[in-house]
């Protein structure tokens, strides 16, 4: 369909002579456009999960306190139990160290007995402050 069937002129001399057509909007206008940002408000608030979470930190937080406690109950259990012992361990520990001395006394005796002046159990050193081998060990034959 050409254009001068439309505005019902035929042989149009020029573009000018044309009458003015523009479009418009629609009887009663465009329906409104949406530009506002709409979220939805479903769940639960803010206020909601802030006092839920600090609920759930809070009951965490006390579970810790109650743990420790335990802990720390289970833990003066352990040095109780092992100061009421302690004097007994050492006296086993010092028996052990004198029949240990003994032999090393012994070895050492058997050692020396050629050397002229030599005193067995004497120190070589001149410290004069007496002190257990620090390995609680007296063999000579890992020496």
């Amino acid at each position: 369909m050409t254009e001068a069937m439309i505005r019902n002129k035929p042989g149009m001399a020029s573009v000018k002579e044309m009458p003015i057509v523009q479009d418009g909007p629609p009887p009663g206008g465009f329906a409104p456009v949406r530009f506002a940002r709409r979220i939805p408000t479903s769940g639960p608030s803010a206020t909601a999960i802030f006092l839920t979470a600090f609920g759930a930190f809070a009951y965490g937080m006390y579970q810790v306190g109650q743990g420790n406690k335990v802990r720390r109950a289970l833990k003066e259990e352990k040095i109780a139990a092992r100061s009421a012992i302690l004097p007994m361990l050492q006296a086993e520990e010092d028996e052990r160290f004198v029949k240990e001395w003994k032999k090393y006394l012994e070895e050492e005796a058997r050692i020396m007995k050629d050397v002229p002046g030599w005193k067995v159990g004497e120190s070589v050193y001149n410290s004069g402050k007496w002190m257990p081998p620090a390995t609680g060990e007296l063999r000579p034959e890992v020496w």
